[in-house]
């Protein structure tokens, strides 16, 4: 597998209440040995008439807190503050377009497994463009149906957003790039389709598009709820319904999304072509749409946009580590 370019981070980061310049951690943080911690992925966009607003913000952090409730991780701050925190640290840096990584983990205070250490809060930042390929979100991905199955929710806590559980997605999205393929599609312990490694996934076939629903195992996704309604406001049929791997080979369209893939069609799963083998025209009207309502084009969903706001900078602190 061809070593990935190194990104470039920004130098201040917000941690525990206060920016801090090049943040480090503890060889001995609890997280860093075990696993548990919670995380976000959230975007800020620049806005065509100037400006940048973050996207489902407020929803991003919501999530956070309870992917941390269910690890029982007691949090040492409320949501404004991790949602201004967001926001401080896009405009400490200087950017107009950032992708956000909120985290939740456990310090190095106590190592073991019955070891409750003190819980820190951060958020990052960095430019990531398209986490799929500029190409494919035009063009559309090649997919593999993974060995690795996706987690279950009898074993796991499948509706948090839990850093140690991304295993199971790392290990199936390395075996789909080294076989050839962009992406992995997981399928759940029952053998249906449940989501990619790191996306929701879409089908559609006969005007109407499925979704796997929650019960599936899957994330409850922030971009994917976004779609769905604007799907529906669009007048299409939407239904989260369980389908298999036969379906999605038989699919006109198929795409994934989230976060860092936004909308990006999928023109091959397990060398079948899906439809004409090119990025259907439901997946990119609905990928045109996101990207107008990301970019602050569309005044509907005006409420889904955060902009940065112009209050003081905290204090910035050198990293102690």
């Amino acid at each position: 597998m061809a070593a990935a370019a190194p990104l470039k981070y920004p130098e201040l980061t917000w941690v525990d209440g206060t920016l801090v310049s090049h943040a480090k951690v503890s060889i001995f943080t609890h997280s860093l040995h075990y696993g548990m911690g919670a995380f976000e992925g959230i975007r800020a966009y620049r806005q065509t008439n100037g400006g940048t607003s973050v996207f489902r913000l407020r929803e991003h952090v919501r999530r956070l807190f309870e992917s941390a409730q269910l690890c029982m991780m007691e949090m040492p701050c409320s949501e404004d503050d991790v949602a201004q925190a967001c926001l401080d640290v896009v405009r400490a840096n200087n950017m107009s377009e950032a992708y956000l990584r909120p985290l939740v983990f456990f310090g190095d205070e106590a190592m073991g497994l019955g070891a409750v250490p003190r819980t820190h809060v951060a958020v990052a930042c960095w430019v990531w463009g398209a986490y799929l390929g500029e190409e494919g979100l035009r063009r559309g991905i090649r997919a593999k149906i993974a060995s690795f199955p996706r987690m279950s929710s009898v074993a796991f806590l499948t509706r948090g957003k839990i850093t140690g559980q991304y295993v199971n997605s790392i290990l199936a999205k390395r075996e789909a790039v080294l076989a050839g393929y962009d992406e992995a599609i997981l399928l759940n312990a029952a053998g249906n389709v449940a989501e990619a490694s790191g996306e929701n996934i879409f089908l559609i076939r006969g005007g109407k598009i499925l979704t796997p629903p929650l019960s599936a195992g899957i994330l409850a996704g922030i971009t994917r709820d976004s779609l769905m309604r604007i799907a529906r406001d669009k007048g299409l049929k939407v239904e989260e319904q369980l389908f298999n791997r036969d379906e999605l080979y038989l699919a006109d369209e198929v795409f994934l999304c989230g976060t860092a893939a936004e909308v990006t069609p999928v023109r091959e799963v397990d060398n079948r072509r899906i439809g004409s083998g090119a990025a259907g025209p439901i997946t990119l009207a609905l990928q045109e749409t996101f990207f107008r309502i990301t970019r602050g084009e569309d005044s509907a969903y005006r409420a889904w946009l955060t902009p940065l706001d112009a209050s003081q900078h905290p204090t910035v602190a050198a990293s102690s580590s």
